[in-house]
């Protein structure tokens, strides 16, 4: 209860740094620019953070969140994702989960950075807020966007490799569509790999858990 305290404690200090910012066209957003080095100094808290595939404490643990829903957003946005890491490890398994795996963007302070360039004419604001129970966000802009972007997971595959362990991969793709809901194109987001820190089929099973 505490870490998840001090987790929320963390994101509200992280979304008052970036709630309302405004990117006119050109300009890009940078997670670690804009809130700064998370130290106790500033109020941020002990928290969960993940290392080589190993879960421990750091000052500033749970912004990876924060990370994970600026890319999704983005993901459905004509905005330019310029710099984003994601992890190279498969740590907790999918319950509960409601994006595709790799869908998320990881946050390291100060080398590993999300950073989002506005490559349109209009400026788009970034909005993050938490209530009592969520993390909340929306994007803005002056006028609609002219395209619809929708983003799906493919080709996901669990293998079991020669050392004994278990990989995980899949492609982030998006198809974007004209207001007219024809569709335009689709498009290779990203392609993941990962090694996996649990057993990911029953006993008994050979058969990769449905997705």
């Amino acid at each position: 209860m505490v870490l998840q305290y001090n987790k929320i404690t963390n994101l509200r200090l992280a979304a008052a740094a970036i709630d309302g910012l405004v990117l006119r066209p050109g300009e890009i957003f940078s997670f670690w620019r804009r809130v700064g080095r998370p130290s106790a100094r500033r109020g941020f808290l002990e928290g969960l953070v993940l290392d080589n595939g190993r879960v421990s404490r750091g000052v500033g643990g749970g912004l990876c969140q924060m990370g994970n829903l600026l890319y999704w957003m983005a993901l459905h946005t004509p905005l330019t994702v310029t710099e984003r890491y994601r992890h190279s490890y498969d740590v907790f398994p999918d319950e509960g989960r409601t994006l595709p795996f790799g869908s998320g963007a990881t946050l390291a302070w100060n080398y590993i950075d999300l950073q989002l360039r506005n490559d349109t004419a209009a400026d788009i604001q970034l909005r993050v807020w938490l209530d009592e129970r969520d993390l909340h966000g929306e994007i803005r802009t002056v006028r609609p966007f002219e395209h619809r972007y929708e983003v799906f997971e493919a080709a996901h595959e669990i293998r079991h490799e020669a050392w004994g362990g278990y990989s995980r991969h899949n492609r982030i793709a998006r198809r974007i569509f004209a207001a007219d809901g024809r569709l335009l194109a689709e498009e290779t987001v990203t392609d993941n790999h990962a090694l996996m820190m649990y057993q990911p089929f029953l006993p008994g099973s050979q058969q990769a858990p449905e997705v």
